[in-house]
């Protein structure tokens, strides 16, 4: 039987054997990834790409849901996991306050299932994580439970960052000690993603959006100084990684002598980007039709009513 264009795209981007890159393939499947660094060149084998294995972190943005996107994921922690660094896994679909119970299930003291009932997993963590978390168990690896709980950061999403005075001392170490709103690029891109909303409204959205950033990188930055000689491997949604703003930002502020380097998901590469490009192909439109799409914000914000805040 030949082997899928998945298969072959994952051993010859992938594999510390292979010497070549399949090329993008229009008609292929949203299984298909190819890697290309900074000028647009395709990585024969990220073994041999010493600006991926000498980095401290590597942050992995994903379009969530893509199962191209997440097999890369899970490649990538294996091949890195090969190299010379210990390798940590940092998620941000875990929240700090899940740490804990997180270390549990890696060290196998309790089942999946558990894992998911109580802690904040995401509802497709079967389907797009546990591959990641169970190589993390193989390997002997740590994990980082690395993101703001997301019950406080929906709140400072409707009350602005002065709703962190509301948290008593052990909620308030499950969020960064610094939250940085200050004008930026980043937060002008985060502005012109906004359409809809008053001013006032954009600015409590975006400090839950910096909570979450900032408390991803410090949580990263923690570990490395806790784990002088390992290397962190970060995923989260490619808007906190992309361009090296969000996340990145806030680990170059905290601990400018880690080098980070970044990979974010694209349809078409670009040369001289300052980052790394997964290509793959985009996922289905979500709605087509504009009725739907307002009928789903709807139930959206309902459903975000029942968090109760302080």
């Amino acid at each position: 039987m030949k082997k899928s264009m998945l298969t072959l795209a994952l051993v010859t981007g992938l594999s510390g054997c292979s010497t070549t890159t399949v090329p993008p393939d229009k008609s292929s499947t949203l299984y298909y990834t190819a890697l290309y660094n900074a000028q647009a060149k395709a990585i024969s084998s990220v073994l041999l790409e010493p600006t991926l294995l000498n980095a401290d972190v590597i942050l992995v943005g994903e379009w969530h849901t893509h199962p191209g996107v997440h097999l890369f994921q899970a490649e990538l922690f294996e091949q890195l996991s090969k190299s010379n660094k210990r390798t940590a896994l940092s998620l941000e679909q875990f929240s700090r306050a899940d740490q804990l119970t997180l270390n549990q299930y890696v060290k196998g003291e309790i089942g999946e299932q558990y894992l998911i009932d109580n802690t904040q997993a995401w509802p497709n963590y079967k389907s797009d994580y546990r591959a990641l978390v169970e190589l993390v168990k193989t390997n002997n690896s740590d994990v980082i439970a690395a993101n703001a709980p997301k019950n406080i950061v929906t709140c400072i999403g409707r009350q602005g960052i002065s709703y962190l005075n509301k948290l008593d001392d052990k909620q308030r170490r499950y969020i960064a000690a610094t939250i940085d709103t200050s004008p930026s690029d980043y937060k002008q891109r985060f502005m012109a993603s906004m359409h809809h909303g008053t001013p006032s409204q954009n600015e409590n959205y975006y400090a839950a959006q910096v909570t979450w950033d900032e408390t991803m990188g410090e949580s990263i930055v923690n570990y490395l100084n806790a784990h002088k000689d390992a290397q962190v491997m970060h995923i989260a949604g490619d808007f906190h990684v992309k361009n090296g703003e969000g996340i990145a930002r806030v680990i170059k502020r905290l601990a400018p002598e880690l080098n980070v380097v970044w990979i974010s998901p694209v349809t078409s590469v670009q040369a001289n980007q300052d980052g790394y490009q997964l290509q793959a192909n985009p996922l289905p439109p979500r709605y087509v039709q504009k009725a739907h799409q307002q009928a789903a914000f709807k139930a959206l914000a309902k459903r975000g009513k029942k968090t109760q805040c302080q």
